[in-house]
């Protein structure tokens, strides 16, 4: 007798996992969530894990939050400050839809997201003037969709542990100033995404009950 199997693997994209590791000369994929870097003074870094980031007015890429995926960009900010004064925050960015800026799309660097873009990426080394480190550089329209989860760099250890601690008290607060816990999918044991419970239903072929965005389901069959 023979056996029969049915069932799917799915690769992840990055659009539900979040901290995906691109090379900056990788294009993003609209959705996905990307491991950046951000950089900010002291007392900046101070005020945005307390408050969250702030969308800047002005910039070579218009409004927005200022990020990264190459870290030697985030360490050249705030520029013309000293290195005792720099932050290097670490972050995981939603970049939504996203924008290529190039010479051939001059004409929406600072209008992509009245186009209905989230998110602007200027590719390394493509020649614009406006960017003559030739680094990779983003800009992200909602400072939502921008999160604090570390301290790649910072001025001395001292600090550095300062600003860890008060990230990882900023977490353990939730709404009312309760501890939040994340909560999990009993199936599929991926984060539940703000809370939302996942969507269960059985398996077509053995009836297990299973979650729609489980990565990978597998059931024998007899003929």
């Amino acid at each position: 007798m023979s056996v029969q199997f049915s069932g799917w693997e799915v690769v992840d994209d990055g659009a539900s996992f979040p901290g995906v590791v691109l090379q900056p000369s990788q294009s993003p994929q609209n959705r996905g969530v990307y491991k950046m870097f951000h950089g900010t003074s002291v007392a900046s870094a101070r005020l945005i894990i307390a408050s969250g980031f702030k969308r800047s007015t002005g910039g070579m890429l218009g409004e927005g939050v200022y990020v990264s995926r190459d870290m030697n960009k985030a360490c050249r900010y705030p520029l013309f400050s000293s290195d005792s004064d720099r932050v290097i925050f670490e972050l995981r960015v939603r970049v939504g839809r996203v924008k290529r800026i190039d010479s051939n799309s001059l004409g929406m660097q600072y209008t992509w997201h009245t186009h209905g873009y989230d998110t602007a990426w200027v590719p390394p080394k493509i020649g614009l003037s406006a960017v003559p480190s030739g680094l990779e550089e983003d800009c992200v329209y909602d400072p939502k969709r921008v999160r604090v989860v570390g301290i790649a760099k910072a001025p001395n250890a001292a600090l550095k542990a300062e600003l860890e601690q008060l990230l990882a008290k900023n977490r353990k607060k939730g709404r009312g100033g309760r501890a939040a816990a994340a909560a999990a999918c009993s199936l599929c044991k991926r984060k539940t995404q703000q809370g939302s419970a996942h969507v269960k239903q059985k398996c077509w072929q053995c009836g297990k009950n299973i979650c729609i965005l489980t990565s990978k389901h597998f059931c024998k069959t007899t003929p």
